[in-house]
């Protein structure tokens, strides 16, 4: 079941986020940024338990990004990425938003799902609102891909 993301969720959906970003698969995030960007998580629930999250955040008038994209190991490869990916998308479309981008250390995932590779320098607000923050800029290694909805 996916669902949208509740308070009491945060410290859950940090420990696995943070369980890949401490193997270098993604960036971590902290408790802070978590509680601030609540509204913007789905989660995925198996019996009661959180399995997966993902987050669409509205970053300009005409663009969102997927962020935090995160499935439990032991449930990876059934799809359930793909499901928490799409309803980001779905919830996209609903608000009007007509481009959405990634940027992420896995691009064949996103590709997958109809993303393709794009320049970075495409993305100003994402870059010099967020990135230029990160301990990891300006070489992340993490590439941006991007859909049109």
């Amino acid at each position: 079941m996916i669902r949208k993301a509740k308070v009491p969720d945060v410290p859950e959906l940090q420990k696995l986020i943070n369980f890949f970003a401490e193997r270098d698969e993604m960036l971590p995030r902290s408790l802070n940024t978590m509680y601030e960007s609540i509204r913007d998580f789905v989660v995925m629930e198996i019996d009661g338990r959180i399995v997966g999250c993902c987050a669409l955040h509205v970053t300009w008038g005409d663009l969102a990004e997927i962020k935090s994209l995160a499935v439990d190991q032991h449930f990876q490869g059934k799809g359930l990425g793909r499901e928490l990916v799409q309803t980001c998308l779905n919830d996209a479309r609903d608000m009007g938003i007509p481009k959405v981008f990634a940027l992420t250390y896995v691009p064949g995932f996103f590709e997958a799902l109809g993303f393709q590779h794009t320049d970075k320098g495409t993305l100003p607000h994402k870059i010099w609102s967020e990135c230029i923050n990160c301990h990891k800029f300006p070489n992340c290694g993490e590439e941006a891909v991007a859909i049109d909805l």
